[in-house]
């Protein structure tokens, strides 16, 4: 199931304004702004991943794409157009990629 972008947006205005007291615009830079921790990094995490059945995971992790609701929103969509590693059950690692072009 995939959300749309205005509603991860309008969510994740109102997760912030309730975790931190203030109102917040989609594109402020919500950890250059002083007082979010990397705590509150991986309560963004869980929330997003619980909200939206994603998994937040290895290079995704990176703190840019956590710094505006816009950047969060964006990153809820990419994932879930991806299927997880569980829905497809295999790795992808079938070796056999070092050919010779010719």
């Amino acid at each position: 199931m995939t959300t749309s972008s205005d509603t991860v947006q309008t969510d994740l205005l109102r997760f912030l304004a309730t975790r931190t007291g203030r109102t917040w615009q989609t594109d402020a830079d919500v950890f250059g702004s002083g007082g979010l921790s990397s705590l509150f990094a991986m309560e963004l995490v869980v929330h997003l991943e619980r909200s939206y059945d994603i998994a937040v995971r290895g290079a995704d992790l990176r703190m840019e794409n956590f710094r505006t609701v816009l950047q969060m929103a964006a990153l809820v969509e990419r994932l879930q157009q991806q299927p997880t590693a569980a829905d497809s059950g295999d790795s992808g690692d079938s070796g056999g990629s070092g050919g010779s072009g010719a």
